[in-house]
């Protein structure tokens, strides 16, 4: 009998308010009272990391993870390891010190947030606040990136997908730029100083932490611009793509079940 349990995993962080932020999304799930579900952190928090969550889950009975990969981008480093590590994939992408994970359960890998209409109208909700006259407006999403080869691709394939769909989303010309390599001054100099475009950034995290509230600014001194640091969370429609996720995963795990029996 398959026994399913779902393991939302994120990087994790000192500042107490981003687990908040992760621990209150995965707290309004639809299935949450019809399985166990444990929230783990790759790194940072203590007691909470990947493998006392696979732990909790099979103690638990657990025969099926479902694995939702709370990150931005596939082409995060992270989910590459993280996937590794849990026997998704024979080998990583990149070389990595994560371990393989000890787990007995059947294990159900989810995607991370890439882009998607979900995704874009969690963008232009944090951002519309800011918009005053959209015809003379250009909105720049601003990601962390990559300096490895592989994993910049995955990168530049998810965040300008995304921006074609919030530019369809919001009705205002949508642009991308990533930290690494730096592309962030170069686009906002561009879009305001030729373009006479009023920047609106839309900084592509999920929860406020260095990277919003330092990083991003400095990237951008000098510059004529509107941002208000805010991430993606909170926000109910990140919970709705969870939700998602998992019936998906489910459906897999349903499909494997059957064969297996067959």
């Amino acid at each position: 009998m398959r026994n399913p349990g779902i393991l939302v995993i994120s990087h994790g962080s000192r500042e107490p308010y981003w687990v908040e932020q992760v621990d209150q999304a995965v707290a309004k799930l639809q299935l949450l009272e019809e399985m166990p579900v444990e929230v783990s952190f790759l790194e940072t928090v203590k007691g909470r990391l990947i493998q006392n969550g696979i732990d909790r889950l099979e103690s638990l009975g657990v025969t099926d993870i479902l694995v939702i990969p709370l990150f931005v981008s596939s082409g995060s480093t992270h989910v590459d390891e993280i996937s590794y590590a849990l026997g998704v994939k024979a080998a990583p992408d990149k070389e990595t010190d994560l371990e393989p994970f000890r787990i007995k359960a059947r294990v159900y890998f989810g995607s991370p947030l890439d882009d998607g209409e979900d995704v874009a109208r969690m963008v232009w909700d944090k951002v519309r606040p800011l918009s005053v006259d959209p015809a003379r407006e250009v909105i720049l999403l601003v990601g962390h990136g990559s300096v490895h080869n592989g994993f910049l691709q995955r990168w530049e394939r998810g965040i300008s997908s995304l921006a074609r769909t919030v530019q369809d989303v919001s009705g205002i010309i949508t642009d991308h730029a990533l930290l690494n390599p730096e592309r962030v001054h170069d686009k906002a100099a561009y879009w305001n100083q030729e373009r006479g475009h009023n920047v609106i950034v839309a900084p592509l995290f999920l929860s406020s932490g260095y990277f919003t509230s330092h990083m991003i600014p400095k990237r951008l001194q000098g510059l004529d611009y509107r941002y208000s640091g805010d991430p993606l969370l909170p926000h109910p429609l990140l919970t709705s793509w969870m939700d998602r996720q998992i019936r998906e995963l489910l459906q897999s795990m349903e499909k494997q079940a059957w064969t297996d029996n067959k």
